[in-house]
């Protein structure tokens, strides 16, 4: 055995460790525990510690390891889950201290499907109030940090899982994605993520009491940040069990036919408007030339109508939001998420509901436009953030802040407006700071996406690394 804690394994290597019986399930669990609990008191990623009942849920499964072997491909692999997915027995807040006396009856399907594949849930991650700010704060849990720099926004609303994969608190992170929220954390932490695309991965949260609006389904995703881009691999193969409680699940094989255009790649450097900044333009020059070195094809073409799609899809599932979803955040939410949510309107003016029953039907334009573009070129190379990460709370400075960091947002949200998969990986690193790209894909074409993700780490190198040297090189931060 190396001299390298299994905190610091990733997922593939402690899964494969355990497997061979190098690893106890209780001493990798132990290990991520400590850690855990060693460096959340500065960095507040985790809000709720299960860290007592994962020791006692990873010497069961050592014991059934020695009964009957491997419960599944992350069989004693510690993870952390957001707190606003149900996992029996504990609270599904979403940020909100209206909610944390809310105590879900049953599991999740995606928390059903980690545990079925075997890993082990070491916490629950923080999130804003009702996850709806590009940054993770909330009145009742406080702040998470971005670990690379204090004033800067760990993204959100996954922020919690960002900072806790990138600090050592669990080999992968449960997050999810309806405008972003998995894809910024990604972006700002320097972790790697993929945001399935529409009916990949089973979402439901008994828990609710009431469905979501129509877009909300349509727009959000659940799925997993780690700190490696191969990890996604495992972990999102962990997700997609079938269960027939959403009733957009598909069950599709995770590997599709391979194809001879596969590995064309289309790629854009539109600046919607913003310009693209330096550090983002030798991320994507990075990112082209590690594709090139892998055999990819690498093209400069432009996708269609990705400023409508981005505008058209943010609006659109605002004007949902101000009929379904601001009558609780004015009835549960603080003052500061009220008006970040008027700013949001006035930055992004809601459709009438006549203009609102348009936008749906032109989705489907919209969406018909993108999977012929993605007939010839199946993957697409963008960039994410358009310039810096934006400090911590950014988006509360007004309709200015709104508008700054949203605006920004379009080759975020238009991807989950048209329901198609999308990773982020690092392709540069400057400024004391990670910078991120992304690959979109077609429908269930995850692994393409993520086979491409690995090229693009491969060349650029991972961040992770250079991060705990800069805190505390594996060791605990003062």
């Amino acid at each position: 055995m190396s001299d390298t804690p299994s905190w610091a394994l990733s997922a593939s290597s402690l899964a494969k460790e355990i497997r061979d019986g190098v690893l106890s399930a209780k001493s990798a669990a132990r290990s991520a525990v400590e850690r855990m609990r060693a460096v959340n008191g500065h960095y507040n990623a985790v809000v709720d510690d299960l860290g007592d009942a994962a020791l006692e849920e990873a010497a069961a499964l050592d014991r059934l390891m020695s009964e009957r072997g491997s419960v599944g491909p992350l069989h004693g692999v510690p993870v952390t889950v957001k707190i606003n997915v149900d996992q029996a027995g504990y609270a599904t807040s979403n940020g909100v201290a209206a909610f944390t006396s809310t105590i879900a009856d049953t599991d999740s399907p995606v928390v059903r499907n980690l545990r079925n594949a075997g890993a082990i849930i070491i916490g629950r991650t923080n999130t804003p109030e009702f996850s709806f700010r590009a940054t993770t704060d909330n009145p009742h849990f406080g702040r998470t940090i971005n670990p690379w720099k204090e004033s800067a926004s760990p993204g959100g609303s996954s922020g919690g899982a960002g900072v806790a994969v990138m600090t050592g608190m669990g080999a992968l992170a449960h997050g999810n994605d309806l405008g972003g929220s998995l894809r910024y954390p990604a972006a700002a932490t320097g972790a790697a993520t993929i945001k399935p695309g529409l009916g990949r991965v089973p979402a439901y949260n008994a828990s609710a009491g009431k469905e979501r609006g129509l877009l909300a389904q349509l727009m959000s995703t659940q799925g997993i940040l780690a700190r490696q881009a191969g990890d996604l691999r495992l972990g999102l193969q962990a997700l997609i069990a079938y269960d027939p409680r959403d009733p957009w699940m598909v069950p599709m094989e995770f590997r599709g036919p391979s194809s001879p255009e596969a590995t064309r790649v289309a790629v854009t450097r539109d600046g919607l408007g913003f310009g693209l900044s330096p550090q983002t333009s030798t991320a994507l020059d990075n990112a082209c030339e590690a594709l090139r070195r892998s055999g990819y094809e690498v093209v400069e073409v432009e996708p269609p109508l990705l400023r409508e799609c981005g505008d058209t899809g943010f609006r659109a599932l605002m004007s949902e939001s101000a009929k379904l979803l601001q009558p609780d955040i004015q009835r549960f939410g603080s003052s500061q998420l009220n008006q970040i949510f008027e700013n949001h309107l006035q930055a992004f003016p809601p459709f009438s509901e006549g203009e609102l029953l348009r936008v749906m039907a032109q989705r489907s334009w919209f969406v018909r436009e993108w999977l012929m573009f993605l007939e010839q070129y199946p993957l697409l190379l963008t960039p994410f953030m358009l310039g810096p990460v934006h400090d911590w709370n950014r988006d509360a400075e007004g309709v200015e802040g709104a508008e700054d960091v949203l605006g920004r947002g379009q080759y975020s949200y238009a991807m989950n407006f048209l329901g198609l998969p999308a990773g982020i990986v690092s392709a540069h690193f400057d400024g004391g700071m990670p910078v991120g790209v992304q690959i979109v894909g077609r429908r269930f074409r995850e692994d393409m996406i993520i086979d491409a993700l690995e090229a693009v780490e491969a060349y650029a190198g991972t961040v992770f690394e250079r991060l705990w040297n800069g805190i505390d090189s594996l060791q605990t931060p003062e």
